[in-house]
């Protein structure tokens, strides 16, 4: 779409932004389609005796632009923010200030979506309070269609601010850095199980850590299941990483996810001490039955074994190193 006259027409018959990326600007990015419509329908650019039109269809342009920018739920009117993330079904968007539009890329990921609303509902619900920041907040889940007529399920969520995913930090770490983020860890999951929730895909990219305060946040509760359940789903790229009972769709349980923290955990480490995998390896039997089944009664043996190797508990300033 590159005359006058086409913007011009298209605008006039647009009700939403997104009537207005087809036929010349379909699979435009919305922001850099709407920079040439504006350049196009400008009144200072108008051709002869058209200025009056393009100063309309400058205005309604505006407004389907504004539009697009703010999204209304039975809840609430959000301002759209710049794209945060791409994670391994959703995207997520910021809203306002303070929160996450998690939006599925394709439909028939919506029963994954489903599935962390009621992991996130049931958290709040059951698990105790005192530990509740060990997972984003639901704000409101909804239905989401598109202007292709695509229907998806759609979460809100608090947005962890200041937090940052253990991507790109395998092999990198002092253990006694990774210690703290192995404690809450276990601490969060004990909370999860205590719940009856599974999380199922304790990866990289789903642990959150804020380096200066030493908080983790466990995200993309799509995967979860309750105890005794089936994980739908696994992230193909880290399919080494799961244990056998995910692998065969066997039941999950708290075993399940105290053998995926312990892999992402001991893989941090630059140079694990010989204490410290003999301590994993327990944690990664290939059957359930012969792992730890409680998260919190681990983490007591694990500060017993720190207490051994580093002597009595004491805070370590952290840093990211250079990724």
């Amino acid at each position: 779409m590159t005359s006058f006259e086409d913007a011009v027409a298209a605008i006039e018959r647009a009700g939403s932004f997104p009537d207005l990326l087809c036929g010349g600007l379909a699979g435009v990015e919305p922001g850099h389609a709407y920079k040439m419509l504006v350049k196009i329908v400008h009144p200072d650019v108008a051709p002869a005796g058209r200025r009056a039109s393009a100063t309309q269809a400058a205005a309604k342009l505006s407004a389907l632009w504004a539009g697009a920018r703010s999204l209304t739920t039975k809840r609430a009117t959000y301002r759209l923010g710049s794209l945060v993330a791409s994670g391994d079904l959703a995207d997520l968007t910021a809203l306002d200030d303070e929160l996450l539009l998690k939006l599925p890329r394709q439909p028939a990921d919506n029963d994954l979506m489903r599935a962390e609303v009621s992991a996130l509902t049931t958290l709040e619900r059951d698990g105790d309070p005192r530990h509740r920041a060990y997972a984003p907040r639901l704000v409101e889940s909804f239905t989401h269609e598109d202007a292709a007529g695509a229907r998806r399920t759609a979460v809100v969520l608090t947005r962890q601010s200041g937090f940052v995913p253990l991507t790109g930090l395998a092999h990198r770490l002092d253990p006694r850095d990774v210690a703290w983020m192995w404690r809450r860890l276990l601490t969060g999951l004990g909370w999860a199980h205590r719940a009856g929730i599974v999380h199922g895909a304790i990866l990289p990219e789903h642990v959150l850590i804020h380096p200066e305060e030493h908080g983790v946040v466990l995200v993309d509760w799509c995967y979860s299941v309750p105890v005794g359940g089936t994980v739908p789903a696994i992230v193909a790229r880290h399919r080494a990483a799961y244990p056998p009972e995910i692998l065969a769709r066997r039941p999950a349980t708290a075993a399940t996810d105290i053998h995926l923290a312990t892999g992402l955990m001991l893989q941090l480490v630059a140079d694990p001490p010989a204490a410290l995998r003999r301590f994993a390896a327990g944690c990664r039997f290939a059957s359930p039955r012969q792992r730890p089944q409680d998260a919190w009664s681990l983490l007591a043996e694990f500060d017993e074994l720190l207490h051994d190797l580093y002597g009595p508990r004491r805070f370590r300033p952290f840093a990211l190193p250079a990724r």
